[in-house]
């Protein structure tokens, strides 16, 4: 084997293992469960500055985060049995501390959201538009998690010099033993970081209501669909994996929802 470029042995080091911190009795300060706190923090605070600039109560953004978090895993959970072929053993799997799926997490979150939205009171469209932004960089961290804890969501072997193995990985996947592998988290990180970045900094322009979530419906979806050629995930349709469909069906949702705000302002 070759000896690791600087560049591989830097990526390596973004893969400490799942656990940073190993702290006296049960308890562990995981990298994974460290980054999914951070991202509902930054949710929460991009959120309630959003609803205050726009006169929503923006005290309720941190009630809205912990729904969120609800409805998120429980989606996540529930779709990653379908997406990865768990059903010999659905119960004990869902036990278990792995197995997150990222449209599930959406979805399921987005379903508890809107309900408590609607307990509330809270106008629809124009609250999503506030939390837009907040989806884009939660999952930008979240997927900063993946790759800190190297849970199984990188990609194919490669020879590209940014490709890397995941030495720390969990489960001992076969990639740990040296394989290059693109880093596809990072790759997600990123490109979900820029999702943030464009729909933070054009909030303030003039759209019909509810513009950011549908543009963030379009983005989003579109980059996991391209990332996902160097997924590793199975085919479900033809040769389109599960999250590829899914983000079809989002991209073809926002794209539509986006043109009949257009169409009705006009």
């Amino acid at each position: 084997m070759t000896e690791p470029s600087t560049l591989q042995r830097w990526l390596e080091w973004t893969n400490p293992g799942s656990v940073l911190v190993d702290l006296p009795g049960p308890f562990d300060l995981q990298s994974y469960g460290l980054m999914m706190a951070a991202a509902f923090a930054a949710g929460g605070w991009f959120g309630q500055r959003e609803m205050d600039r726009r006169g929503l109560p923006g005290g309720e953004a941190w009630s809205l985060v912990v729904w969120a978090a609800v409805g998120g895993l429980v989606g996540s959970r529930i779709l990653a049995i379908f997406d990865r072929g768990i059903l010999d053993d659905p119960i004990g799997w869902l036990l278990t501390g792995g197995g997150y799926t990222f449209y599930g997490g959406l979805i399921g979150g987005f379903v508890t959201v809107s309900l408590a939205m609607r307990a509330k009171g809270l106008p629809w469209l124009r609250t999503v538009d506030c939390i837009a932004p907040s989806l884009a960089i939660g999952q930008a961290l979240g997927r900063i998690g993946c790759q800190l804890s190297g849970d199984g969501d990188w990609g194919r072997a490669t020879t590209l010099p940014w490709g890397m193995t995941y030495p720390n990985a969990q489960g001992g996947w076969p990639e740990a033993a040296g394989v290059l592998v693109h880093p596809t988290p990072l790759y997600e990180a990123l490109a979900y970081g820029g999702v943030f970045a464009y729909l933070w900094a054009t909030r303030k322009r003039a759209r019909p209501p509810g513009s950011l979530l549908w543009l963030y419906l379009i983005l989003v979806p579109a980059f996991r669909f391209a990332i996902e050629f160097w997924r590793i995930n199975p085919p479900v349709l033809g040769p389109l994996s599960q999250a590829q469909v899914v983000s079809l069906v989002l991209m073809t949702i926002g794209g539509v929802q986006l043109a009949r705000g257009r169409r009705s302002e006009r």
